[in-house]
């Protein structure tokens, strides 16, 4: 733990309790520990319990949000490119593990297809580690809000699989060695 990392909370801040998925209203003046900051969210350790707040909310820790891949480019792009797909899902993160859901091997399929009505329209078959975390509705909102700040991206769909069962084998190897698993 590094001192920068403790924190005030500056103003009333929404967050999700980890691994429960409940939503909580941290108020000024509570003291919290950032113990992860990627993909633009923070995790917080407040009074022993984890909670996950949005990257739009960082004032509120005294922390500057950090700009997506989709933000970085301009909105006169034509089409979906499918890497700028698979850059914006490797910012989000289950709360609890330091590694990406691309890199965590959750997402099973991705498919972009072109809307009659114009824009484009992006479909995920995604699972968890565990089928019965908490957090699967806070990830799966997480996917679709970031998916959405595509350009041109008009729906967005995930769908939650069980089948196969994810497992380790599923990760890359830099997952496997962020989290020492070799």
């Amino acid at each position: 733990m590094k001192i920068e990392d403790v924190t005030i909370v500056k103003r009333d801040v929404e967050g999700t309790l980890i691994p429960y998925g409940q939503s909580v209203t941290l108020i000024p003046g509570t003291e919290v520990l950032v113990t992860q900051s990627l993909g633009g969210s923070f995790t917080l350790n407040v009074n022993g319990n984890l909670v996950r707040i949005e990257g739009k909310d960082a004032d509120a820790i005294g922390k500057e949000p950090v700009l997506l891949p989709s933000e970085k480019i301009g909105m006169d792009v034509e089409g979906v490119s499918e890497d700028l797909v698979w850059e914006q899902l490797r910012t989000c993160f289950d709360p609890e593990i330091p590694v990406n859901i691309v890199d965590l091997g959750l997402i099973y399929e991705l498919e972009i297809t072109e809307q009659k009505k114009g824009g484009f329209h992006i479909g995920v078959q995604m699972t968890l580690t565990a089928p019965g975390c908490g957090m699967g509705p806070v990830l799966t909102q997480d996917i679709e809000n970031k998916l959405l700040m595509i350009p041109n991206v008009k729906k967005v769909d995930v769908v939650l699989v069980f089948d196969p069962p994810w497992n380790s084998d599923r990760m890359s190897e830099a997952a496997k060695l962020e989290l020492d698993l070799f």
